[in-house]
């Protein structure tokens, strides 16, 4: 296991509402961070556009409290490659994982954990991340259309804890918002398209009002996702994606 990032804090806590709303909640108090917040358990926990988000005890549910340089909407690129890596790191098995834009980690196709990025006071960022480490919701809980969840127990058998899944993720995430900040968004660009899930197939991204599907082509030089589409190529920096199958469905990624 790779040693704890110099100089990013650490707390855990045995219950708190959000881990992002604690976290912006110290930012507003004028804590910057860089401070990983971890909660065994969580009563309010949200996903992207105010979803909930399922955290049952068990599973991995912190944010990473930071005042990042440049655009904070690279950060999701960061916290998924992070996140990547920390998967691979303790299970060994790096083909079973991939990154569905713009901020899912997918087991054997399934959605194992999301992030969500939100802008606090004096320039924070709180990124927070929840992984089905031991449970995954019950498909019928979600929304119509969503990929069907995974948990890392139920798919592989391992059981990771909450706190050796945070010692695995911490300096993943700091090693890419390292190069980030040195290189430019060019090499997690690269990495990202590496490890991303449906390149060359139909997807549909789904906007206020409307849809938009295409085939996958790629993620820009400012993170946006690009589509062929029947009018031409499509850069959307926002959207739901859903897979082909799952947007005749109806609704959430």
């Amino acid at each position: 296991m790779e040693r704890w990032p110099a100089g990013v804090g650490r707390e855990i806590a045995e219950t708190l509402d959000s881990t992002n709303a604690e976290a912006l909640r110290r930012a507003a108090a004028g804590e910057a961070g860089p401070l990983w917040i971890l909660a065994r358990r969580q009563t309010a926990a949200r996903g992207r556009r105010g979803r909930a988000w399922v955290a049952p005890e068990g599973n991995f549910g912190a944010s990473f409290l930071l005042r990042p340089p440049g655009d904070l909407a690279l950060r999701s690129f960061v916290a998924a490659l992070g996140l990547h890596d920390a998967m691979v790191a303790l299970t060994g098995r790096a083909e079973l994982f991939a990154l569905k834009w713009p901020n899912d980690v997918l087991l054997s196709g399934g959605k194992l954990a999301g992030i969500l990025l939100e802008s606090g006071a004096h320039g924070t960022l709180a990124i927070g991340i929840g992984v089905n480490l031991a449970e995954a919701p019950e498909p019928q809980a979600l929304e119509a259309g969503a990929v069907r969840p995974a948990s890392l127990r139920g798919a592989t058998g391992l059981t990771v804890t909450p706190e050796e899944m945070l010692d695995a993720l911490a300096p993943a995430v700091m090693r890419w918002e390292e190069r980030l900040t040195d290189e430019g968004f060019a090499p997690l660009r690269a990495a990202w398209l590496a490890r991303a899930a449906r390149i060359g197939e139909t997807i549909v991204a789904r906007l206020p009002g409307r849809e938009v599907a295409g085939r996958f082509e790629t993620v820009d030089e400012r993170g946006a996702i690009v589509l062929a589409t029947a009018g031409g190529r499509v850069a959307l920096p926002a959207a739901d994606i859903h897979f082909a199958a799952e947007g005749r469905d109806a609704a959430r990624d």
